[in-house]
């Protein structure tokens, strides 16, 4: 019996490519009770007036980025279906996570100022080595 590795891997490449477009569709799902919760939540600012208190805005704007990054994974999950190159859209959904770290980052969760600076430098090193690679890996595309 002579068994070929390619032909017994088939089966499962085609299994995972299922799996993968399922958790698209639910990424979908997911991207809209997001917009729903966002509408709901910006109803809320405004009917309240809490549309000028900044930490409200904060938590609004967190929403946004929390459904930019579902959108960055959706997109990564689709192009690996299509056997695209994904590293420039996980890079990206990188940046949006830590850009929404900094954006709800506060002094006062920390227990002491040293911490909260070297948190705030490890975001920054962080973002700033996401930007250089995302630019590279752009250039050589």
């Amino acid at each position: 019996m002579d068994l070929n590795v390619s032909t017994a891997a088939e089966p499962s490449k085609s299994g995972m490519e299922w799996l993968v477009l399922v958790t698209a569709y639910f990424l979908l799902i997911l991207f809209v009770i997001g917009i729903f919760d966002l509408l709901v939540g910006l109803y809320e600012l405004v009917v309240t007036g809490r549309f000028i208190d900044p930490l409200a805005v904060v938590e609004l704007l967190d929403t946004v980025l929390l459904l930019l990054i579902i959108v960055e994974v959706h997109r990564t999950l689709l192009a690996y279906a299509r056997d695209e190159p994904v590293i420039q859209i996980v890079l990206g959904a990188a940046m949006i996570a830590i850009a929404r770290e900094i954006i709800s980052f506060r002094v006062a969760e920390f227990e002491s100022t040293t911490g909260a600076l070297t948190a705030a430098g490890a975001f920054a090193v962080l973002l700033l080595s996401l930007i250089v690679a995302y630019y590279t890996i752009h250039r050589i595309e």
